[in-house]
């Protein structure tokens, strides 16, 4: 309980600057106007932003383009002081950073330092690592450096059923991941970051979902979520939706499978937290996960070109006009219960 409320104190701090603030709510009444219009309105500027540290993962998982390589775009890194170029380009008006978006963001050996960057402008920060490179010393740089918030992939409570999915992985290293970042908030005396068990249910996963909660509470994670798997093989769709309807964000019907959402022209991530791709391009949200919709390169615009641009805004029109005709939304889960 105390983690959650020091979690939330430090989100609070990050957007009490009055810019952001005022950014944010320019932010919530532009986007709550476009909807009674029925048109988009973007008023201000990101109040949060996913940088992707890079698209290079150990891990070989089924259902993601990173773990396939499966990617059209360039595969790399990126360097810190571009991260830094990002940073200032957004300290007045972002409060929230979620250093990840494809990849295992601490293969970037500059990871640490993109966090202590981001922290020491007064931005919350967040990301989601498969624990594989949580080694003690790594653990005490990122406590050192400011996390505030940090999700740890086991979707499984043992190595047969953890490795089905996160393939080329090992459970034990997970759980001495989790030890080694736990025992180096206490060795620092720190409240943070949070640390989140994040459980993907599968088909052949659910089962162990009794045993995951015991094995959280033995760990002495501060939270455990249980999320929907997201899936891109609908022709194999039935390998990975779990048979119970609780744990699945789609209908299963016949040999046809949908999402449960019920998708509006509208979409609030276009109007507040767009994504930056390792080498700088922005895209619209984390579902164009192949970066296939460029609005512009950060790097050589500015953040304010790229979010105001012809392309974005177009991209919203779009939306706005018939949110089924665009491919990345086919598949979003705005609308579905998505953490359980």
């Amino acid at each position: 309980m105390f983690a959650g409320i020091h979690d939330t104190i430090g989100l609070l701090k990050a957007f009490a600057r009055p810019r952001r603030l005022g950014n944010a709510i320019k932010l919530y009444f532009s986007y709550g106007l476009g909807k009674v219009l029925g048109k988009p309105i973007r008023w201000g500027m990101p109040m949060a932003m996913s940088i992707e540290p890079t698209t290079a993962c150990n891990l070989g998982c089924p259902q993601c383009p990173s773990g396939l390589k499966q990617f059209t775009r360039p595969t790399g890194k990126m360097d810190l002081a571009n991260f830094e170029k990002v940073i200032q380009d957004n300290v007045d008006n972002a409060g929230y950073i979620t250093l990840y978006f494809q990849g295992e963001p601490y293969i970037n050996k500059d990871f640490t330092d993109m966090i202590a960057l981001a922290s020491q402008n007064g931005m919350y920060t967040a990301t989601s690592s498969n624990a594989h490179f949580l080694t003690p010393e790594t653990c005490e740089k990122t406590v050192k450096a400011g996390l505030n918030r940090m999700i740890i992939s086991i979707d499984g409570a043992s190595q047969e059923t953890y490795a089905k999915y996160r393939i080329h992985g090992d459970f034990q290293q997970v759980v001495d991941g989790t030890r080694n970042m736990l025992k180096a908030k206490q060795k620092l005396g720190a409240k943070k970051p949070v640390i989140i068990w994040q459980f993907i249910v599968f088909a052949h996963n659910e089962h162990e979902v009794t045993a995951i909660r015991l094995l959280a509470k033995e760990i002495g994670v501060d939270k455990l979520v249980l999320k929907t798997a997201q899936i891109y093989d609908y022709q194999h769709a039935e390998d990975w939706i779990p048979v119970q309807n609780q744990y699945s964000r789609y209908h299963k019907k016949a040999d046809k499978v949908t999402i449960k959402a019920k998708h509006q022209n509208h979409c609030w991530r276009m109007h507040s937290n767009p994504v930056v791709t390792w080498d700088g391009n922005m895209v619209p949200c984390c579902f164009d996960k192949d970066a296939s919709h460029n609005m512009g390169n950060v790097l050589s615009l500015g953040t304010q070109a790229a979010w105001e641009g012809e392309a974005f805004d177009g991209f919203r029109k779009n939306l706005n006009a018939g949110r089924g005709e665009i491919d990345i939304c086919s598949n979003c889960t705005e609308g579905v219960k998505v953490w359980i």
